[in-house]
């Protein structure tokens, strides 16, 4: 009796994944410029698409109507869209690099409490500065906002790691209801910033607390540049760590990745994008959970595509969201953090019901 022996053919659902991942990158950068765009002839001054080339200063004569268009966008909305694509792709990345790295699709900066330490320590910096006692740094406010952010995310990871680690491995339960408190810590925090603030100060902590995008600069989108540049360059070097690292810590190590050095590294990358982001636009949640979901669904979970394609959906999102926020309710405007919630929340319902069916069967 003869057997055969033969290799299992691909299942369709695996070929379809692999086909939709040759064609992410293209597919996502095609969609960012037309999110763009659209964003560009959007808003309170109005930019018809016709006028566009000659705003940009492509084409076309100099007219009053096109000095104003290039106005609105030279200095308000191209840094504006600049800013909320890299924050959109900064939190997508962090959320991607803390969901591989402790191997936990709930693993997210604002739902762990890092985005609320990065706030609680710019809400500190923006009281502290307009204090008497820190009057001689009120001009440096700019330069210490991202820094303190930073700081304050940093030291929230730090805290999360250590409480959550013992003997050399990290307790994903124990991460997550670290978190938990730590974001109650925070908000506290920054409740008490709340009560002893003047009218001003307390105008600045509530647009962190909310988020958004109004007060973005040319200033602001330059120092969220080199950490995004740095981010992608590092996202190169970790990918195929955090790959290996799902197998678990042990099967890593064998497989020649420095766990504690991986963990180090992205842990100060988490803290860098997560404390930038947040000095720029506030607290923003969902994105950092969300977007890496819908990615794995489509792509697949390898890092290597995961990480950039993030960054990407990430700035598509957020730009679509600052979009809204300045056009659904003219000429108000509403805080980006609560349309990612509401958007954000339902499909990350539906992403686990999808997958507690999956898991059923």
């Amino acid at each position: 009796m003869s057997v055969a022996v033969g290799i299992e053919a691909p299942s369709p659902r695996r070929s379809a994944r692999r086909r939709s991942a040759s064609f992410a990158i293209p597919v996502l950068i095609a969609v960012l410029a037309v999110t763009a765009i659209v964003a560009l002839t959007v808003g309170a001054a109005g930019i018809p698409l016709s006028r566009l080339p000659a705003a940009l200063g492509l084409a076309g004569e100099s007219t009053a109507m096109t000095v104003r268009d290039q106005l609105v966008l030279w200095s308000i909305r191209i840094p504006r869209i600049a800013a909320a694509a890299m924050v959109g792709g900064l939190l997508a990345a962090a959320g991607a690099i803390m969901q591989g790295l402790f191997r936990n699709p709930l693993a997210d900066p604002a739902l762990v409490g890092v985005s609320s330490g990065g706030a609680l320590a710019a809400a500190s910096a923006i009281v502290f500065t307009d204090s008497r006692f820190g009057e001689a740094l009120r001009f440096l406010q700019t330069e210490l906002l991202p820094l303190a952010a930073f700081a304050g995310s940093l030291a929230t990871t730090a805290i999360l790691y250590g409480i959550s680690s013992r003997s050399g491995r990290t307790s994903i339960a124990i991460f997550l209801l670290a978190g938990v408190a730590i974001t109650a810590i925070a908000n506290a925090g920054i409740g008490l910033l709340v009560f002893i603030a003047d009218d001003r100060q307390l105008r600045d902590i509530t647009f962190w607390m909310l988020g958004s995008m109004s007060g973005a600069t040319w200033t602001k989108a330059a120092v969220l540049a080199p950490i995004l540049v740095i981010g992608l360059a590092a996202c190169v070097f970790i990918a195929r760590g955090l790959d290996l690292l799902v197998l678990g810590e042990a099967d890593a190590f064998h497989g020649g990745v420095d766990v504690e050095r991986l963990k180090r590294i992205s842990i100060v990358m988490v803290s860098a994008m997560t404390g930038v982001a947040v000095s720029i636009s506030g607290v923003i949640g969902f994105v950092g959970i969300v977007v890496p979901h819908l990615l794995r669904l489509v792509i697949g979970p390898a890092h290597r595509l995961l990480l950039p394609a993030s960054v990407l959906l990430g700035a598509i999102l957020m730009v679509g969201a600052d979009t809204l926020a300045r056009t659904i309710v003219a000429p108000a405007e509403m805080p980006i953090g609560i349309l990612t919630a509401a958007v954000g929340a339902p499909v990350f319902l539906f992403i686990l019901l999808r997958q507690r069916g999956l898991t059923s069967l």
